[in-house]
């Protein structure tokens, strides 16, 4: 098993303009925690959607533990995620704007071996602002290059 988990998802960076980050405790099973410290996670399509007044991550694909056999988890099940009532109330609030959303961006184990996830308020890009993200990372690409 990976000493260090810090699992990223770089799709949300360049789909999304990130405004506010926010560190966030997740529910998992025993399987899906064993899984994610093996650095089997795909967070490319997932996002967090509000039920009532608690928050869940959709679309997070955990793959099967190996040796779990039948007490297995789903692959992509609705995970709740552990925020303060005034960081909810917060995000639930912006939520009600137009074009706003919350993606995740990284998935880490803390210090204390505890699995936690890192969201972002995100707002979408518009084509020509991607092409501007290109164009910034070839820039900086060519300037270590040089340098």
């Amino acid at each position: 098993m990976a000493k260090k988990v810090d699992i990223r998802n770089k799709s949300a960076s360049f789909e999304f303009e990130l405004l506010d980050r926010y560190t966030a405790g997740i529910v998992l099973t025993g399987t899906e925690i064993k899984s994610i410290r093996m650095q089997k996670v795909n967070a490319q399509d997932s996002f967090c959607q509000f039920k009532g007044d608690e928050l869940f991550l959709i679309n997070l694909n955990i793959s099967h533990y190996a040796q779990g056999t039948y007490n297995n988890h789903a692959l992509k099940r609705e995970r709740k995620l552990l925020l303060k009532k005034a960081e909810l109330r917060k995000l639930h609030n912006k939520m009600d704007e137009k074009g706003l959303t919350i993606v995740l961006t990284r998935i880490f184990i803390n210090d204390t071996g505890l699995c936690k996830v890192e969201i972002a308020l995100a707002k979408g890009k518009k084509t020509h602002d991607k092409r501007d993200s290109i164009k910034e990372r070839d820039l900086e690409r060519e300037l270590r290059r040089d340098g």
